[in-house]
């Protein structure tokens, strides 16, 4: 339980912090977009440039960066846990 709430919630904030970022890319300076949204840049970056579908093209991109998105937050929710245990059990 202790690394799966984080994880689920992570994925949830990490889908809505890319819907949020694509939603806003244009107006939204690119070092704060970075910051709250590092997986829309990297998932622009190793996007494949093949001749391939639009569905697997996106899919592909949708994939890293919720991925990402994901790995960033659950480990920032791991993290506040781990303090707030510490700082509990003290």
């Amino acid at each position: 339980m202790r690394l799966i709430l984080p994880a689920v919630l992570g994925s949830l904030l990490g889908f809505l912090a890319l819907a949020f970022a694509i939603q806003d890319e244009p107006s939204i300076p690119v070092p704060l977009l970075a910051i709250f949204s590092p997986g829309l840049k990297l998932a622009e970056i190793l996007t494949p440039a093949k001749h391939e579908s639009l569905g697997s093209t996106f899919g592909g991109f949708l994939r890293v960066a919720i991925g990402v998105n994901a790995v960033l937050y659950s480990s920032i929710f791991v993290f506040a846990g781990y303090l707030l245990d510490r700082r509990l059990s003290r």
